[in-house]
């Protein structure tokens, strides 16, 4: 099968009842829809085509299964191995300025006075150098004011904690728990090689002698932040109580050096492993920034203020697999946004979260999204904005109060075996729209107001407001596709474009299973400029 011309759509429907013949549809729109033009664009385009039904052969649409990445060796065990203790590391108590690792949370709009104030003076931090440590030898080495073992196995520190670029520190089943404190400021900067294992981490608040509960987003608490060129490895632990809205401050973050520090430093992408632990009232669960091979595999974020899981800018060849992710409380479960690319998402439950359980966003492209099951969120199931040439394979997206996969101003989304049912709106949903006039930074994250779908195999079933909705795609083809157990008395009903000759589409495409031609519309309005 030819790729159809730009402009052009093709709708091939083998659809309800597994009917086995196959259905194209082109539609002529008068004009495409460019970047940055106004709304009205969209409303006019829907409006004005024509549409012609014929049918085609089926065999180019079949694909083989994907492939998914083995995961087996991401374990704690060899994480484990992965620990050079051969060199005894350096201890020492030093001022925050001029060190690298520091300059975002100590440089210009008075950032210092936030450390000045919490530990009364000129801001100082504990740093890890040149070889392994672990919190039995930080406390036999540091001042006890500023980190002690408050009981066995249980250490507070007030004051930040920094590995740097040689050290490695380690903070495994020895520490029963590591006591972040929030009224002296303490945080975790890994510069070098972090290893949490077996443990328990926590931003603490010493006035309430517990968590540092969320209150508000500005207020300080706790986080984690690895730079450029680190490795970050977390398994069997928990954390919790971290983060707030400050940059780099989110919870558990991994991100490479800002832009102006990356290009002197030169240091590579950060990179590390998260395995078997939990996360649980975070600001962010986990966020990354330009980081690479990252592997977020078998862990839980439950109850997590903005996003479970939020992989960012430009980050690349991500692993994120047999995670449960739910009762997020302002937005989404999972997010990847802005040029996440080749990345695996696959085995997921996401669920009860405030917004969407999953969404790819702003040009986030070349993706698997396979075998999650997205559940019970507040809105939407599956949710891909602007972000076109994804995959998305086997997932059961049920009981979402929205629509169950939504796609908006994102072409070529491969819709194959998937699973959508009793969403409170459509099935699958497809349309465009024009966010010039929005806060959206256009140079950053461009938009072309066009989609194009295929759909292939799968069931769409007991959905509010019917299957499957498309407005003004581009291409749309559909085949071997199952649609049951209609909400509404009136049966099974498509909207968007397929619902102006439904009636005519169903009888010819169904109950005679017959190629199914439809002669032009004419069209009812012009495009305005």
């Amino acid at each position: 099968m030819n790729s159809p011309k730009r402009g052009s759509i093709t709708l091939l429907a083998g659809a309800m009842l597994l009917a086995s013949t196959a259905v194209f549809a082109t539609v002529e729109p008068a004009s495409p829809v460019h970047k940055g033009q106004p709304a009205t664009i969209a409303k006019g385009l829907q409006q004005a085509r024509t549409y012609t039904v014929s049918s085609a052969p089926t065999a180019p649409l079949e694909l083989a299964k994907p492939k998914l990445p083995d995961t087996s060796g991401y374990t704690a065990e060899a994480i484990a191995a992965k620990i050079v203790r051969t060199k005894a590391g350096k201890i020492s108590v030093r001022r925050m300025m001029q060190e690298d690792a520091l300059k975002d949370f100590i440089g210009g709009d008075n950032k210092m006075s936030e450390w000045v104030v919490r530990q009364h003076g000129i801001p100082q931090a504990i740093f890890v150098d040149d070889g392994y440590m672990n919190l039995k030898d930080l406390a036999k080495k540091v001042p006890k004011q500023y980190f002690s073992e408050t009981s066995p196995g249980v250490f507070l520190a007030k004051l930040p904690i920094v590995v740097g670029r040689h050290g490695i520190l380690e903070i495994d089943k020895q520490t029963q728990e590591l006591r972040l404190s929030q009224e002296a400021g303490s945080f975790l900067v890994n510069d070098g090689q972090l290893f949490v294992r077996d443990t328990k981490i926590t931003g603490w608040s010493e006035k309430a002698n517990g968590p540092a509960a969320f209150k508000s987003p500005k207020e300080f608490r706790p986080f984690l932040l690895s730079w450029g060129g680190t490795e970050t490895y977390i398994a069997n632990s928990k954390i919790a109580s971290f983060g707030y809205a400050n940059s780099k401050s989110y919870g558990v973050s991994i991100s490479q050096y800002t832009p102006n520090m990356a290009k002197v430093l030169k240091r590579p992408e950060p990179t590390g492993w998260i395995v078997g632990s939990e996360f649980s009232d975070m600001w962010y669960g986990f966020y990354c920034y330009e980081a690479r091979d990252f592997v977020v595999k078998g862990n839980t974020y439950k109850d997590n203020i903005v996003y479970g899981i939020d992989p960012h800018d430009r980050s690349h060849g991500l692993i994120i697999a047999d995670n449960t992710v739910f009762g997020t409380k302002k937005k989404h479960g999972i997010i990847i946004s802005r040029e996440v690319n080749d990345s695996f998402i696959f085995n997921n439950r996401s669920y009860d979260n405030k917004l969407s359980g999953l969404v790819i966003d702003r040009n986030s492209v070349n993706n698997l999204i396979a075998y999650n099951e997205i559940y019970k969120n507040h809105t939407d199931g599956i949710t891909l904005y602007e972000s076109g040439d994804n995959l998305l394979w086997g997932n059961k997206v049920i009981s979402n109060r929205r629509h169950g996969i939504r796609i908006r101003n994102s072409v070529n989304i491969r819709l194959y075996e998937n699973l959508s049912m009793a969403n409170g709106l459509t099935g699958v949903y497809g349309h465009i729209k024009d966010l010039s006039d929005t806060d959206r930074d256009i140079k950053l994250d461009p938009f072309d107001a066009q989609v194009s779908l295929i759909v292939v195999g799968g069931e769409l079933a007991g959905n509010g407001s019917g299957p499957l909705s498309i407005d003004s795609p581009l291409s749309v083809e559909l085949y071997r596709v199952s649609m049951l157990a209609p909400t509404k008395s009136s049966g099974i009903s498509f909207n968007g474009i397929l619902g102006e000759r439904q009636d005519e589409i169903l009888d010819l495409l169904v109950r005679q299973q017959k190629a199914v031609l439809i002669d032009p519309v004419e069209r009812q309005t012009e495009m305005r400029d």
